[in-house]
């Protein structure tokens, strides 16, 4: 045998005994995990804790944001609910006033508008340091809430071991695109098999950003670090949820999965924008990972074989394509190994998850593994050797955007201070306009990011 069929050999076997270790004994945590919820009929009124909805905003269509807000307005929560709104300095302002509008007079809703884009983790960290509630539920502007979320959310957060739940993300465009098909079966892979396994310890190891709740007393501790998150020396301005959700557990505290609590998000319906998330998400997953690691000693040996498998397998899957490849190019022996194991174990996993959950359509994910070794594959490799990249990889706002018609993604940039300036009269006048610059759920004055929590 050939050393390169060797390489090959060793490689596929070893993803494999990986491969199927992991996910068997991811299957059997996530069937298993039945983490109850506090009955919220049993609990007085007097005794819900307090929830603030925190919403950043940049360069969002308003249909979608005025979706966003009209979910959370008819959340079912008994308790006492604020929602804060952050204008992250859109240049949109004219087409997003309306909305501002619609909720000017709900005296739950709070617009804090900032002067310039400082990024979605600055975004969030003013409003919380502007809010107070018990909890703070994070919300991407492009999300829309079952009417139970915050309900069920909060009945996971009366343990006070627990610091951070998140519920389960589906696809709000899932019928606009066959990539978007996939991405919804992604989410749901990654929801009810991989957070659900992890849920188990009480260990969740990202907390998704559209969707994820938080304890005060715990972000107390830790809102320093996780607005000051630096790789080698420099800014790290992505992978905020995954970077809060370590931080929550390095601080001992539970991190839980509400698979009850239904939070429906836009997803990339083009290759372009997909590639270009999980570049982020993969530079984010491999910079945390270092984090992660400290933790291990002392999380389940399940939690372990997870970080293991999500990090090693990728690698050990490509250096067996890659051997395959050579081999086929120098010799005259066709490889059937490594296709045949590759096809073997998406045909087992697309099947076992069409069974759990009732749905044919999950043997069409199939489809997606040409798309992960081809294409997110060699994403994964350029993102390890670009960990100090921090670019958002998209592009700035168009003319059609500012007009209040569908937008790119943004790139933020660092906040250059802990305290932003005092809103000018030219960024806010359209909103001011219309809200008669008097009412008082609308923040646009000086030192917004200042104060304790």
């Amino acid at each position: 045998m050939s050393l390169l069929a060797t390489a090959s050999t060793a490689a596929i076997s070893s993803y494999t005994i990986l491969s199927a270790s992991y996910k068997s004994a991811q299957m059997l945590y996530a069937v298993t995990n039945r983490a109850p919820l506090r009955p919220m009929e049993d609990v007085v009124h007097e005794t819900l804790p307090s929830v603030d909805v925190i919403v950043p905003c940049y360069n969002e269509h308003p249909d979608t944001l005025a979706a966003c807000l009209a979910s959370i307005a008819a959340q079912d929560f008994a308790g006492r609910m604020r929602v804060y709104v952050v204008d992250d300095g859109s240049q949109n302002h004219d087409a997003l006033a309306p909305v501002h509008l619609a909720y000017a007079r709900d005296t739950r809703f709070h617009f804090i508008v900032l002067p310039k884009n400082v990024g979605k983790r600055k975004a969030q960290i003013c409003a919380i340091r502007q809010s107070s509630g018990d909890l703070v539920l994070n919300v991407d502007s492009d999300t829309t809430l079952a009417a139970d979320v915050v309900r069920k959310l909060t009945a996971r957060m009366y343990d006070p071991a627990v610091g951070a739940a998140m519920g389960q993300l589906i696809a709000s465009n899932r019928e606009q695109s066959w990539l978007t098909r996939l991405i919804d079966m992604e989410y749901w892979l990654a929801c009810n098999e991989e957070r659900a396994a992890q849920a188990s310890f009480g260990a969740v190891m990202c907390c998704c950003g559209p969707c994820a709740m938080y304890r005060r007393s715990a972000l107390k501790l830790l809102l320093d670090k996780y607005e000051t998150q630096y790789f080698r020396g420099k800014p790290s301005d992505f992978g905020e949820d995954r970077h809060l959700t370590i931080l929550m557990l390095q601080a001992g505290f539970r991190t839980e999965y509400v698979a009850t609590a239904i939070a429906a998000t836009v997803v990339p319906d083009r290759l372009g924008p997909y590639l270009r998330q999980q570049l982020r998400w993969a530079r984010s997953t491999f910079r945390d990972t270092l984090l992660a690691l400290r933790l291990l000693p002392h999380l389940n040996s399940y939690l372990t074989l997870d970080v293991v498998g999500q990090n090693l397998g990728p690698l050990l899957l490509a250096l067996s394509i890659i051997t395959e490849l050579a081999e086929l190019a120098t010799t005259d022996a066709v490889p059937w190994l490594t296709p045949a194991v590759i096809a073997s174990l998406t045909l087992i996993r697309c099947s076992t998850a069409a069974v759990r959950a009732r749905d044919v359509r999950f043997l069409g994910f199939a489809l997606h593994t040409p798309i992960n070794i081809f294409l997110v594959l060699p994403v994964k490799a350029y993102a390890l050797f670009t960990l100090d990249n921090s670019d958002w990889l998209s592009r700035t706002m168009t003319k059609a955007s500012l007009s209040g018609l569908p937008q790119t993604n943004h790139r933020p940039s660092a906040c250059p201070q802990d305290v932003i300036p005092r809103q000018t009269p030219a960024v806010a006048t359209g909103v001011d306009q219309l809200l008669n610059r008097s009412t008082p759920q609308l923040v646009a004055s000086d030192s917004i990011c200042k104060g304790d929590l």
